[in-house]
């Protein structure tokens, strides 16, 4: 293998740009020449592709967003689309791409390879929905991100005794609600993976929690469950208690990666550069157990995440 190519597809996430450099810097340190893509699978379609050297990969490992930038390419699903991508990886000779991004990325890294050339996927998303891994990268930033932003409005709703009910991102997965909300002490969780007792386990816990002395109050909500502005209507018609909706945005996309995202993507940029030398793919680099392990790009599609209800459980026991 001497020429592969990196890119970046769907939504940014923190930790990609370190593991582009993790993936330049180890197929240069073998001899193989890499090539950047700009804007995802439109790159590839446009011919938009750079030559990237050590130095171009230099300083960004703290970078949060992506230095290929990213885009979503409906074009790339239609067979014009793709026949455009496959002739600019055959014009440049790349033999490999390692594609950084969530579960659609990985369906076009799958038709890629379908076509010809080989794929890895490298899965980068902060909603944690990728089913073969663990931890993706990009999910432990944006839970701290979330994290410092509702300690911080939870300064506010102290002094005026109000309830916040936050809206935080990850799609139709409750799992950045869930470690932010335990981690912040929410009231309540509310994620799509579980139905919830609007009285029971928001206006009893409010009331029960407000008897004990404590008046103000934050209840999480993943956007798969949505309408916070509705429940926020909801909790003070019934509860009395001033409250306001709060979405926090794109703004969890965004900052600088945490250590554990830095690590885990270099780990896995590496990891998917030694895959394609050893002739692999069609394979989605993954973490299970700690350790670096690969699947299938069809079996980790059809993978199913089980929801953690004991961690659910435990923070709905302590949050009271």
């Amino acid at each position: 293998m001497k020429k592969i190519a990196v890119l970046t597809s769907g939504g940014d996430a923190p930790g990609m740009n370190a593991a582009v450099r993790a993936v330049v810097r180890t197929a240069l340190n073998q001899g193989i020449e890499v090539f950047g893509v700009i804007r995802g699978y439109n790159g590839l379609i446009k011919d938009e592709l750079i030559p990237m050297s050590l130095r171009s990969v230099s300083d960004i490992i703290h970078r949060g967003g992506t230095v290929l930038y990213t885009a979503r390419s409906p074009e790339f699903c239609t067979e014009e689309g793709m026949r455009k991508a496959v002739e600019t990886c055959h014009r440049h000779g790349i033999e490999g791409v390692v594609v950084c991004g969530g579960d659609g990325s990985f369906r076009g890294a799958q038709d890629l390879t379908n076509h010809g050339i080989p794929c890895i996927g490298i899965p980068c998303t902060i909603d944690n929905d990728i089913a073969c891994c663990e931890s993706t990268i990009g999910y432990d930033t944006a839970a701290n991100t979330v994290v410092e932003m509702v300690d911080k409005l939870r300064d506010t709703s102290q002094s005026h005794d109000r309830c916040s009910v936050v809206e935080v991102m990850g799609r139709h997965a409750g799992w950045l609600a869930l470690t932010a909300g335990m981690a912040v002490g929410a009231t309540a969780i509310l994620v799509p993976e579980r139905s919830c007792d609007f009285q029971r386990e928001i206006v009893d816990r409010m009331r029960n929690t407000s008897n004990t002395g404590k008046h103000h109050f934050i209840i999480m909500v993943a956007e798969g469950v949505g309408h916070v502005s509705e429940l926020a209507e909801r909790i003070e018609e019934a509860t009395g208690v001033e409250t306001r909706a709060t979405v926090l945005g794109h703004v969890q996309r965004g900052g600088s990666p945490s250590a554990r995202d830095r690590v885990l993507a270099s780990q896995m940029g590496n990891y998917a550069v030694h895959m394609l030398m050893e002739g692999k793919s069609n394979r989605v680099v993954a973490i299970q157990a700690n350790k670096l392990v690969d699947y299938d790009i069809n079996e980790a599609l059809a993978m199913k995440k089980p929801f953690n209800l004991k961690k659910f459980e435990v923070a709905k026991e302590i949050s009271i």
